[in-house]
């Protein structure tokens, strides 16, 4: 049996960071539901604790996805969800972003560098090269050709 799944990632704002990976990406932050929200609060199964504001809108405080523009059949859901500590070490796991073929990979990282990534080094394998930047809240990424 083969399974499909998301990617989530540790953030101490994961609405800051879901709108930061999505506009890095091109992909769309998916939209909140407040009605939705507001009935599992009546019902009793939330809190108003639970949730928060972003951008004036009632979202779950425990985290934002982010999805790719023609749906989860192109890509797997990214999901940014609170955890309280902040991260310490490098990421076991990271994406690794290809650009466009015509496009050069150092633009986008210009771009994300200007949006508040980190510069953290360039690497190369035969002709394949990369740099390796880590998000505002210090998740890696690799972007490449």
């Amino acid at each position: 049996m083969a399974y499909t799944f998301q990617v989530t990632i540790d953030s101490a704002s994961p609405h800051d960071l879901a709108d930061w990976w999505a506009d890095a990406l091109g992909w769309e932050v998916e939209p909140s539901d407040e009605a939705f929200i507001r009935g599992l609060i009546a019902a009793g199964h939330a809190t108003d604790d639970d949730t928060t504001t972003h951008h004036g809108e009632l979202v779950w405080k425990a985290g934002a996805a982010i999805r790719h523009p023609e749906g989860l059949e192109r890509a797997p859901r990214v999901l940014f969800q609170f955890v309280p500590e902040p991260k310490t070490v490098k990421n076991r796991v990271h994406l690794d972003v290809r650009t466009e073929p015509d496009e050069d990979h150092k633009s986008v990282v210009e771009r994300l560098l200007a949006k508040g990534a980190t510069f953290l080094h360039d690497g190369h394998q035969g002709p394949s090269v990369w740099t390796t930047i880590a998000d505002p809240q210090g998740n890696e990424i690799c972007i490449t050709n």
